[in-house]
C-alpha cells in the first residue's frame, strides 16, 4: 500500500533517532515477514517494556518526523513482531475501500440468514481530543491495566493511525478478513466519526482508543452491528452473546475498544 517516505532506515545509522528531532532508548528495527527480510524496516520497537508518559514524550515528535505511536505486544503467546509473519506486500490501500460497503459484506457473512446490515450507526457531534485520549489510554495500558504482555512503545511510518496494521502487513484478523487494509477503512471511518487511535496491538488483537464513545444505549446498540461484523469472535466467544449486552458493557461511554480475533 502507498505509505509515506520511510524515515525508519535512518534509524540504521543514527539509533537514538537525534536527527529525526528524536531522543529514542535502544530499540529494534523489524523487517522480517512470512517471505524474509522485507526492502525496510516495517517498524521500530523500544527493546525494554515502556513506562508511563512514553507515548506524551515520544508520540508528538515521532508524529512530525513522520512516525506514529503504538504499543507492541513482544513477549506474547506467539513472540513479538518478527514472529507475526507479517505480509506487508500483500494490503490493498484502505482509501480504495468504503467503510459501509465493507462492513455490509462483512456483516452477511457472519450474521443470520435475513438480519439485514443496518448501515453506520451515527456519532456524537463532541469529542475530546484523540491525541490526548490515545496518550491516557496507552498510560492506563501501562500501568497494568489492558491485555498486552510487557508492551515497548513501537513507532510506524504512517499516514493515520488507522492505518497502522496495513502498513505494516499484520495478519492477525486473517481468518476473518484476508486484506487487513479493508478493516483499516473501518478504523479510518471510526477514526473520522469517533476519534479513534490505534493504540496497541498484539498478534491478534487490537486496542483502539475512542474520544467519543456512544453516550446513550441506542447509540451503543447501532454501533454494536458495525463491531460484530468487524470483529464477530467478540460476540461469539466472549462473554456478552448478544449485540444489545456487548454494547452496554463494552461500548456505552468506554473510552477504548479491544479486538480479538481467532
Amino acid at each position: 500500500m502507498a505509505t509515506l517516505p520511510n524515515p525508519l532506515p535512518t534509524l540504521a545509522a543514527d539509533p537514538s533517532g537525534r536527527a529525526l528531532g528524536l531522543a529514542l532508548p535502544p530499540g529494534r528495527l523489524i523487517d522480517a515477514t512470512d517471505e524474509g527480510p522485507w526492502h525496510e524496516p516495517l517498524l521500530w520497537h523500544a527493546e525494554t517494556p515502556a513506562s508511563v508518559g512514553v507515548w506524551t514524550k515520544l508520540g508528538a515528535p515521532a508524529a512530525r518526523a513522520g512516525l506514529l505511536p503504538a504499543l507492541i505486544e513482544v513477549d506474547g503467546s506467539q513472540g513479538g513482531p518478527e514472529d507475526w509473519d507479517l505480509m506487508p506486500g500483500e494490503p490493498s490501500y484502505p482509501g480504495d475501500h468504503d467503510a459501509d460497503e465493507v462492513l455490509e459484506e462483512l456483516w452477511e457473512d457472519c450474521a443470520a440468514e435475513g438480519e439485514e446490515w443496518p448501515g453506520l450507526a451515527d456519532f456524537p457531534e463532541t469529542a475530546a481530543d484523540p491525541d490526548s485520549v490515545a496518550a491516557d489510554i496507552a498510560d492506563s495500558l501501562l500501568d497494568g491495566g489492558g491485555p498486552l504482555k510487557n508492551p515497548c512503545l513501537a513507532l510506524v511510518p504512517a499516514r493515520r493511525s488507522a492505518d497502522i496494521p496495513a502498513v505494516i502487513g499484520w495478519t492477525g484478523p486473517a481468518n476473518h478478513e484476508g486484506d487487513v487494509a479493508r478493516l483499516c477503512a473501518v478504523l479510518r471511518s471510526w477514526e473520522d466519526r469517533f476519534g479513534i487511535r490505534v493504540v496497541a496491538l498484539g498478534f491478534d488483537h487490537l486496542l483502539v482508543s475512542v474520544a467519543a464513545p456512544p453516550s446513550t444505549p441506542a447509540e451503543a446498540e447501532a454501533l454494536a452491528a458495525e463491531h460484530f461484523a468487524f470483529c464477530p469472535d467478540n460476540i461469539w466467544q466472549g462473554s456478552d452473546t448478544t449485540l444489545r449486552a456487548y454494547a452496554e458493557r463494552r461500548l456505552l461511554n468506554q473510552p477504548a475498544w479491544h479486538f480479538w480475533w481467532d
